[in-house]
């Protein structure tokens, strides 16, 4: 039996999670069956579970995915350590999070698989885990901020992350469930709220 290369694994992977994705929004997860995935996807039962155990694995593996650009993003910066402001930060978070939404339905899945969370504790401690390396980093931003005398030094870095963090689900909700336009003026309002410091 000839080697599968690692491309190719990689490619029938995406394309199980792509499947996954279109039967999850059309259906929801707990409607959403092995055997609608395999039929959705076009491979056998065999290929799929050969890339997944279960459609839990679908669902954690599509939430990392959903999450990963945004933690790079957020790492990108706490490690470059970029001039300008927290606003300016946030805002780039908050724009990609837009264009991937506009491209895959990124937030409703979102929407999904927070209260899948609330019952799937391997789904809730990656979100736990996901969301604590956000916080970390964006403390890493803030506290170069308050280093500069950009952002107030009396409150712990940690404190205002996490602050931070709680923006980026209230835009996916709202991303979900409005029509885009009522969202549309969100990120220059985080630019506002925050702005680059004068000298800047």
């Amino acid at each position: 039996m000839p080697k599968v290369s690692q491309e190719y694994m990689d490619a029938r992977r995406a394309q199980i999670l792509d499947a996954a994705r279109r039967c999850f929004l059309r259906d929801g997860f707990h409607s959403t069956s092995m055997q609608d995935l395999f039929a959705e996807s076009g491979l056998s039962a065999g290929s799929v579970y050969r890339h997944f155990a279960s459609k839990d694995d679908m669902i954690l593996a599509i939430a990392e995915e959903n999450m990963r650009e945004v933690l790079a993003l957020v790492h990108s910066v706490a490690t470059n350590r970029p001039s300008g402001s927290v606003g300016a930060v946030i805002a780039e978070v908050l724009d990609l999070v837009s264009a991937r939404s506009a491209e895959d339905d990124t937030a409703r899945l979102a929407v999904l698989a927070w209260s899948e969370a609330l019952r799937n504790p391997a789904l809730a401690g990656q979100f736990s885990t996901l969301l604590t390396q956000m916080r970390s980093d964006l403390a890493e931003v803030v506290r170069e901020h308050q280093e500069s005398g950009a952002l107030p030094g009396e409150v712990t870095a940690e404190s205002i992350a996490g602050a931070l963090v709680c923006l980026l689900p209230g835009y996916i909700l709202q991303l979900a469930m409005l029509d885009p336009t009522l969202v549309a003026g969100v990120v220059e309002g985080v630019r506002a709220l925050w702005p680059a410091p004068a000298d800047s």
